[in-house]
């Protein structure tokens, strides 16, 4: 990735993790905590590809946990978000963006509803049976509920940021060059410089003619005062 690109990808990270941790977590909110960590994933992956989505989630998730107060297994959260990201990234058009908002939130939902049961899955695999006494049922619920309502607040942002750092200098570059062919080409076309070499070649045939009219015309004047001289002689 480009150096851009991982230092908008960890700050961004790092803000969702201190205000989902600080202020999200402490809502005593039913069921599911929003979870503004997958957002900004879904954000940057969205803009960024399958490649750059699977990176930042497996590292928001790392970080999400080692960060306290978490409670469970050291990478679980990073091979959710590793998952979840590169299938975000593999609905980015080829253009890098989105002609509406229905594929972004079609995009939310899908990662609310499959990072819950990803998540429920590799802990009951490793023996955490929380989301048996919560109910996957009101966690699925309002997971996605949660994150919906919270989406259009942050992924939109998070996108912006993200396509000012998807800049590609050597695309402009490969782009600005192409532009400049197509100048000079013209130029060498019928109307450029083949235009201009015809109107200089018309224009030096003019002024060769001037100078030659010019010498014709002193050359008569000289031979006849010469004639003039002999014949006073």
């Amino acid at each position: 990735m480009h150096p851009n690109r991982i230092l908008l990808s960890i700050a961004l990270v790092v803000v969702a993790l201190v205000v989902q941790v600080s202020v999200l977590a402490r809502l005593q909110l039913p069921g599911a905590v929003p979870d503004l960590l997958l957002l900004t994933v879904l954000g940057l992956a969205l803009v960024y590809g399958h490649t750059g989505g699977a990176l930042v989630g497996f590292a928001a998730g790392l970080l999400a946990d080692l960060a306290p107060p978490a409670d469970h297994a050291v990478g679980r959260y990073a091979l959710v978000l590793c998952v979840v990201g590169y299938a975000a990234g593999l609905t980015r058009p080829e253009n890098g963006q989105h002609r509406s908002a229905t594929v972004p939130m079609l995009v939310v939902a899908g990662a609310a509803l499959s990072s819950t049961l990803l998540y429920a899955g590799v802990g009951a695999l490793v023996g955490d049976t929380a989301a048996r006494h919560v109910g996957l049922g009101l966690l699925l619920t309002t997971a996605t509920v949660y994150d919906l309502l919270l989406a259009p607040f942050t992924v939109p942002v998070v996108m912006a940021l993200a396509r000012r750092t998807a800049h590609d200098p050597l695309a402009d570059t490969a782009g600005s060059a192409g532009d400049g062919t197509r100048t000079y080409g013209g130029l060498l076309g019928s109307g450029g410089l083949g235009g201009l070499r015809g109107r200089t070649g018309r224009l030096g045939g003019r002024a060769g003619a001037a100078r030659r009219g010019g010498l014709t015309a002193r050359v008569p004047r000289s031979g006849t005062g010469r004639i003039k001289g002999v014949k006073r002689l």
